[in-house]
């Protein structure tokens, strides 16, 4: 697989947009989950909120990952071999 091409679908406007939309919303339910307690009781310090910022990028990364594989599957499904 070309890194270039890798690089061609995760940076697609669509595929960020929905990786940003996945992270929204499954970032906040794992940091009501994780640190719920600590934002409820105003102890959020500065490791909390890297915690926090991290929970974010996971999901984000998971998207993205996934979205560009399928893309690909899909690409050699088809027996293209184009780039984007």
């Amino acid at each position: 697989m070309k890194i270039q091409l890798w690089i061609g679908y995760a940076t697609q406007r669509t595929l960020l947009l929905r990786s940003f939309k996945v992270s929204a919303i499954v970032g906040s339910l794992l940091v009501l989950i994780n640190q719920g307690d600590v934002i409820a009781n105003g102890q959020l310090t500065v490791i909390h909120y890297l915690k926090i910022l991290l929970t974010y990028c996971v999901p984000f990364c998971v998207a993205t990952y996934s979205s560009v594989a399928a893309l690909l599957n899909q690409q050699n499904a088809q027996g293209k071999d184009d780039h984007v």
